[in-house]
């Protein structure tokens, strides 16, 4: 009889111990799925500064040679995209840099925000390929084309599936047309910034048809440099309206540039 006692309650700790093993790993499970579904991601299309194949004022030799990712100066030079989210801020943590296998893009890097959780992926096109990148950020912006990279085994959703889209580099809608093929996009519209000479006179065709909200982007020359980027990212993160955001993008730009805070402030736009 106390045999079979015993025999009954160790069966029940049993059980009520595998149980309490399974909601711990439900429980586990669930906050991770939360967290990454709250995950915020940021994509950035990057021309590299290119002498020989854009319509620019030529800059020093080893900051214009479109395929040196590391010397560039919209990427790896002090103000690049990499080296200023890398060196120049202590916002974002630099994760990892790869070879992608698209041959149009000469270096990919990842970084995760220090204190949220937010990722930026900047991808480095060729300068020779301007053209292609150009076309692959307003498909994203279009919703299409997504990219997924994985941190720590997670998968993170960039192209047409980031939160926030940006283009960096010259404006290559001066030089030529492109040609893409829209689809109907429905929901919240994606938010777009473009930091290039004269990007709401050149992209605005292309970014209503797809079917895009322009966040950020300019009535004149500029330096397409990442302290601006940057400021922009503060403010979208916060939430911000949109007119705050682009008086963060005005003061950035007037700090570094020193062209006087009224020039910067003409200098960007929000929406049509």
């Amino acid at each position: 009889m106390v045999w079979s006692f015993l025999v009954t309650i160790t069966g029940l700790l049993n059980r009520l111990f595998v149980m309490k093993i399974i909601q711990s790993l439900l429980l586990i499970l669930f906050f991770t799925a939360n967290t990454y579904s709250q995950t915020k991601t940021i994509h950035a299309f990057v021309a590299l500064c290119d002498n020989e194949f854009q319509g620019i004022v030529p800059v020093p030799k080893s900051l214009g040679n479109g395929k040196d990712a590391k010397n560039n100066l919209y990427f790896g030079a002090m103000y690049g995209v990499k080296s200023f989210l890398r060196y120049k801020t202590k916002d974002w943590v630099f994760i990892k840099a790869t070879k992608p296998t698209n041959a149009n893009i000469v270096e990919r890097v990842l970084f995760k925000h220090r204190t949220k959780n937010v990722f930026l992926l900047a991808d480095a096109y060729d300068g020779e390929q301007i053209k292609t990148c150009t076309i692959d950020f307003l498909k994203a912006s279009n919703r299409q084309n997504t990219i997924v990279v994985k941190y720590k085994g997670n998968p993170l959703n960039f192209g047409g599936k980031a939160d926030l889209l940006a283009y960096i580099g010259h404006d290559g809608l001066m030089d030529f047309d492109v040609s893409v093929n829209y689809k109907p996009s429905k929901g919240v519209k994606k938010e777009v910034v473009i930091l290039a000479c004269i990007s709401k006179d050149y992209f605005k065709d292309e970014i209503k048809k797809a079917n895009a909200n322009p966040l950020i982007w300019t009535t004149g020359l500029m330096a397409p440099e990442a302290y601006t980027l940057k400021a922009i990212i503060d403010g979208w993160l916060l939430n911000e309206s949109p007119s705050k955001i682009k008086e963060r993008a005005a003061q950035s730009y007037h700090k570094y540039q020193k062209c006087g805070i009224r020039g910067a402030r003409n200098l960007f736009a929000t929406g049509f």
